[in-house]
């Protein structure tokens, strides 16, 4: 079994491993994601906002469900300056993200980002701007946006058009004058764009990119773009690289465009789509952590082997929060030929399970964004607002646990052959 698992480990390893090391070190992808990342606090709010529309889905009638029907403007109201304005958030995050990369980040980077993400998405309508496109329907328009700010200003800085002032000069007024050329030059190419969009296509420029993208945007949101973006996760994981951190950088931006336009149809009683969002990868794909090794842990605390056991007492609590990197790195799960399989291959079916418990109606979509690390089940209600979830999620920590239990048993019969060689010297 050791010597075809290695050769395949090998194989792959071959093809894999350069992709990973130039998603690793690609500026724009990790800022994307830095970027991304960075939105979810927005998000969370976001999502607060809809704890009365669940509470008031779940009493049908009553003195609270007509106190929060009475309220609900109130009760909401922070949702219009969060989600609704969620991509001026993710162009200064990205353009910010990308700037400390590169070494040029100044007070006036992610001002210069919302400006050009404003002149691209803000439609002018009669008495103001639409608020149309500012939202989670422009969030792959701030991308563009933060990215293209900072190129230009970096491309400008390299060549020395930016006003200098003498040293003696506040930093402050300084890095305001420095900033003045590069954020002309961005406003006129942002105008150009937008004016250019509207002249070729009929359309918003976030309108003609979402249309460009469509094929792509479609894609991701599928079962097997799920099925390989956990296998790389876990992959790459098995390798000792965080797969998380690595994948994140491609799909995140699709997962939280996708969780932000949930969030915004549940709020508004539209139909809810996309299954795909960040909420769901952590909380029944990846929970308990990477491999849903709570089941092992387990297994490891009632384990024989005087080592598995101190490990999987350390790793307990952890991996209640969504913390097992003690397990992988203290078992180790890393490169060790037992594991390959149940911790590769084992979320894989779990992955399948939730997709098909979801696009069937036994479980509800994705509808919220809670904070990170909550106990298993918890984060999913928090996600769903349906208790059948909860139910899901311990299945699949079941299911995984009997996935690990023979190769677990495997590997602790060796483990505990070492211990009484090492007692007999």
């Amino acid at each position: 079994m050791n010597e075809k698992t290695s050769g395949f480990q090998d194989k792959l390893m071959k093809y894999m491993m350069p992709v990973a090391n130039w998603v690793e070190k690609n500026n724009w992808l990790q800022a994307i994601k830095d970027g991304m990342i960075a939105d979810i606090p927005v998000i969370i709010i976001g999502s607060i906002c809809l704890l009365p529309i669940a509470l008031n889905n779940l009493i049908a009638s009553g003195p609270i469900h007509d106190f929060i029907s009475a309220h609900m403007g109130v009760l909401t109201y922070a949702a219009g300056f969060t989600n609704d304005l969620l991509s001026i958030f993710a162009a200064f995050f990205i353009a910010t993200a990308l700037a400390k990369r590169y070494g040029t980040h100044n007070t006036q980077t992610g001002i210069t980002a919302i400006i050009v993400h404003l002149i691209l998405s803000a439609v002018s309508i009669e008495g103001g701007i639409s608020t149309e496109f500012l939202g989670a329907s422009g969030l792959f328009t701030s991308i563009i946006s933060g990215i293209m700010s900072v190129e230009i200003t970096r491309f400008l800085i390299k060549r020395n058009v930016i006003i200098k002032l003498p040293s003696s000069v506040p930093p402050m007024v300084g890095e305001s004058f420095a900033s003045l050329i590069p954020l002309v030059v961005n406003v006129i190419v942002a105008v150009a764009i937008a004016n250019i969009s509207i002249a070729v296509s009929g359309l918003a420029f976030p309108a003609a990119i979402m249309k460009l993208l469509a094929p792509a945007i479609s894609t991701m949101d599928t079962l097997p773009a799920l099925l390989i973006v956990i296998f790389l996760t876990q992959f790459l994981w098995f390798f000792g690289l965080h797969g998380p951190s690595i994948t994140s950088a491609v799909w995140a931006a699709f997962a939280i465009a996708y969780q932000a336009e949930n969030m915004a149809n549940y709020a508004s009683g539209a139909p809810v789509t996309h299954i795909f969002t960040y909420g769901l990868y952590y909380n029944f794909l990846q929970v308990a952590g990477s491999g849903l090794t709570l089941g092992l842990v387990l297994f490891m605390m009632r384990s024989k082997a005087k080592s598995f056991k101190s490990i999987g007492v350390a790793s307990l609590v952890p991996s209640i929060f969504g913390i097992n990197e003690p397990v992988i790195f203290g078992l180790p799960i890393l490169l060790n030929p037992y594991m390959f399989i149940p911790f590769v291959f084992g979320p894989l079916l779990i992955t399948v399970l939730t997709y098909f418990s979801m696009k069937m109606g036994l479980v509800g979509y994705p509808v919220a964004a809670p904070p990170g690390f909550l106990p298993p089940g918890v984060g999913a209600f928090l996600t769903t607002y349906d208790w059948r979830s909860v139910v899901l999620v311990f299945v699949s920590l079941v299911l995984m646990a009997l996935i690990y239990y023979p190769f677990f048993k495997m590997m602790e019969k060796d483990e505990l052959k070492r211990e009484a060689q090492s007692e007999a010297e």
